[in-house]
């Protein structure tokens, strides 16, 4: 019987993953897991039956968590900010003997979990990290132009932009306050410098940028992973950038205020003769406000864009490749859930053989992937991934879906 762990269902990514999973039927077994089983038994009331079990499970509890995988053959980790409980989840994985996925979209985790490789080899673990929106399909997408359509990559710029989702949790603003706070990597000329959000070289990389049918908005560096692993497997002449927004911006900009004011820490403050971290606080407020700003924007359904820029040479001509995936009524539980739940699939099939913990662009075959979402992925959007190419050279523009880039591929 094939069985698989979701830690994290109750929460945006993990439903969004846990409903694709329980409809697609590729596992015999699915185990949901969270602190709050609450949200879980009512969140997935409908689907009740025999092969889908609901488990508590607190992920700080080590000797619970392992005990917990060992009923699963394939661990999918939801669980958030990634910078405070990826690594960790990850080692108790190895210890168990477990394959893992997760979305993991913090660089500082991504470098931690990396570095275990040898201990998953020695276990003969699989483990798939940044299996998410960015990171993930961006880096299948750009493992994809390197291996098909340009024999030279000069550049690779990642761009996202979603909001309005109906549910946003703690880990989430954490997870953004965290990015604003620590340093940023950005691959250029041939090797990876760091800076901070508000340097003069943040700043150059702070411009506006057309979203496909959302709009036109200022971006800022993220410090997502792609632009530290994927010049580590593909041969980039000049540049990674990572960069993204929050939407609506005045949603994004209430929280780099508050960072900038330096209330994501520990310190506690007593208010009331009630002892609390400023923090908790921030939270709180940011997800009181949260409402309220939406509302007055008019974002009141979730709409997300995903956009990878690839730019080099094929056959001595200069080619720029533009992909974007643009959702409207889905936001970043299904944009992130969905590849995390394919990549549960590709470790299912074994079309991920090799043992250690692997980024999607060392170990993911693109087209394999895109069979499988062609298979099983289906939105208001149509079949598979639903990804627009934007093909500019020499000969002109043009612009078509994806299908037709992969038609030439998917029948090899």
């Amino acid at each position: 019987m094939s069985r698989v762990l979701i830690l994290g269902a109750a929460g945006a990514v993990g439903r969004a993953c846990s409903y694709f999973l329980i409809k697609s039927n590729v596992f015999e077994e699915i185990i949901l897991a969270d602190k709050r089983v609450d949200v879980l038994n009512k969140a997935f009331k409908q689907y009740s039956s025999k092969n889908i079990v609901i488990k508590y499970i607190d992920v700080n509890d080590t000797e619970s968590l392992k005990k917990l995988m060992k009923e699963s053959d394939i661990v999918l980790n939801a669980v958030g900010p990634f910078y405070r409980y990826g690594p960790k989840i990850l080692r108790a994985a190895i210890d168990a003997g477990i394959d893992y996925v997760d979305v993991c979209d913090d660089y500082d985790a991504t470098i931690e979990m990396l570095n275990l490789a040898e201990d998953a080899i020695k276990n003969k673990v699989r483990a798939l990290i940044g299996m998410g929106s960015s990171p993930g399909l961006s880096n299948v997408i750009a493992r994809f132009a390197a291996d098909y359509l340009l024999t030279e990559i000069h550049s690779i710029d990642i761009y996202h932009a979603h909001g309005g989702e109906p549910y946003e949790g703690p880990a989430v603003i954490q997870h953004r306050a965290h990015s604003m706070m620590i340093d940023i990597p950005i691959y250029l000329n041939g090797k990876i410098i760091y800076t901070k959000l508000d340097t003069d070289l943040a700043k150059k990389f702070e411009y506006e940028v057309e979203f496909p049918e959302i709009g036109r908005y200022k971006v800022y560096l993220y410090p997502h992973p792609e632009t530290i692993t994927l010049p580590k497997y593909i041969r980039i002449k000049n540049r990674v950038t990572n960069l993204g927004l929050v939407l609506p911006p005045e949603y994004a900009y209430l929280i780099r205020t508050l960072v900038r004011a330096g209330l994501f820490s520990d310190e506690e403050i007593e208010v009331n003769n009630i002892k609390i971290k400023t923090r908790d606080f921030a939270i709180a407020y940011i997800l009181k406000k949260r409402n309220e700003i939406l509302e007055k924007s008019g974002l009141t359904k979730p709409v997300g864009c995903l956009m990878i820029v690839v730019e080099g040479v094929y056959k001595g001509e200069k080619y720029k490749y533009t992909f974007y995936s643009t959702a409207k009524g889905l936001g970043m539980g299904e944009g992130t859930g969905i590849p995390l739940a394919l990549g549960g699939i590709l470790m299912k099939e074994k079309l991920i053989k090799e043992y250690g913990v692997h980024p999607p662009e060392e170990v993911i075959k693109p087209i394999e992937l895109f069979k499988l979402a062609k298979k099983y992925v289906v939105t208001p959007m149509g079949k598979g991934i639903p990804i627009k190419v934007i093909e500019e050279s020499f000969a002109g523009k043009r612009v078509y879906d994806i299908e037709e880039l992969l038609a030439k591929y998917l029948s090899k």
